[in-house]
């Protein structure tokens, strides 16, 4: 090949990479200046937007709309529930909002806001706790009660009767969807088909204020779930360190809540309980026999003693299928911190004293002893 020709060659060469380059440059312009556009018009966009959703929602409205926030409720709960009564506009925005300015201790109760509120007036009131005036009911659920006694404490005091909520809390529809909601104390376990009552235990001891003059089932039933995450949770860590689920946990807590009253009680049937499981032996707790029967009664009976059920804890050689009643914080320590003993045999005399003891021997002494 001659000089010429290659010179030739190189040339085009490398004037095809001079093309090459320049229409790399003009398209990796093309992209930063479109991305710089882009970034731009987003940035105009989410600034119009932010600034648009701090406004009121209508700051022109004279309506007034009553929100309820339940005791435990954070700030993305609460941010849920504005934007859902439209008090807001955005509730992301509004949680941002919240945590750049640093704006927390908002107060749970019943409140009153407008539309037209602006957005610092709606957390001045949540930190204050402005509430309406003096709650509708106030409904006490006593420790130890199972869902039949709840259910007709409600219906005493309230406008639904003791079926409907019944019916409610036994519907598997709206349980499902309550886990979904709870999941830090409601399992899988509930739904065992053996089960009497999904939320049997899970509807916490204490006094509920309602606001509103015809509270739905549904609030009341999120209201005691919520004082339940409350109590639990600080527990859970312990919970697991015993080997416990939430459910043999909160299983165990109702047993000892049925069988003692004191602090001391507790935690010393706590601990004989998990001394006859750990030897194999049925917890024979009467309280159970009871829950079987799905009745009170002064005195069992042995025939009582022989129902085939998943919570008579003489038939079945293990904790029962589920919870028998709610339970008292008190109830819930002793089952995760038992007292220590070798005691395998208790019975209660007529003056409500329990006596414990190591072996069948000394315990048909007591017997003889108190019961006769």
């Amino acid at each position: 090949m001659s000089k010429k020709k290659m010179s030739g060659s190189y040339k085009e060469n490398l004037q095809k990479r001079s093309e090459d380059a320049k229409m790399v440059r003009k398209i990796a312009a093309v992209i930063i200046i479109s991305l710089v556009l882009i970034f731009i018009v987003g940035s105009v966009s989410g600034y119009i937007y932010i600034k648009s959703a701090l406004q009121p929602v209508d700051p022109d409205s004279d309506k007034d709309v009553d929100i309820e926030v339940p005791m435990g409720s954070s700030a993305s709960d609460i941010a849920a529930i504005l934007e859902n009564n439209d008090i807001i506009k955005d509730d992301i925005v509004f949680r941002v909002y919240t945590k750049i300015n640093n704006e927390t201790d908002f107060q749970a109760g019943q409140y009153t806001f407008s539309p037209s509120m602006e957005i610092d007036e709606i957390i001045e009131a949540l930190q204050n706790g402005k509430v309406m005036e003096d709650p509708t009911y106030t409904v006490t659920i006593p420790e130890g009660k199972a869902m039949d006694e709840i259910a007709e404490i409600y219906a005493n005091e309230m406008t639904f009767s003791k079926k409907e909520f019944l019916n409610k809390v036994n519907d598997r529809s709206y349980i499902e969807a309550l886990m979904n909601t709870y999941p830090e104390i409601l399992s899988n376990d509930i739904l065992n088909p053996e089960i009497r009552t999904p939320l049997e235990g899970y509807l916490f001891a204490a006094t509920y204020k309602f606001y509103n003059k015809d509270p739905s089932i549904e609030t009341v039933v999120n209201q005691m779930l919520e004082k339940t995450v409350n109590v639990l949770t600080p527990y859970l860590d312990e919970i697991a360190a015993q080997d416990l689920s939430v459910h043999e946990a909160v299983t165990m807590a109702s047993l000892v809540e049925k069988e003692a009253s004191s602090e001391k009680q507790r935690k010393r049937i706590a601990g004989l309980f998990y001394n006859r499981l750990e030897e194999e032996m049925p917890l024979q707790t009467d309280p159970t026999v009871l829950y079987a029967l799905g009745k009170h009664k002064e005195k069992i009976i042995h025939e009582d003693l022989e129902v085939e059920s998943p919570y008579n804890t003489y038939h079945v050689n293990s904790l029962p299928v589920g919870p028998i009643s709610n339970f008292a914080e008190t109830s819930l320590q002793a089952t995760i911190n038992p007292e220590e003993s070798d005691y395998l045999y208790f019975l209660h005399d007529d003056e409500g004293n329990i006596h414990f003891s190591e072996t069948n021997a000394e315990h048909n002494q007591l017997r003889e002893k108190y019961m006769n």
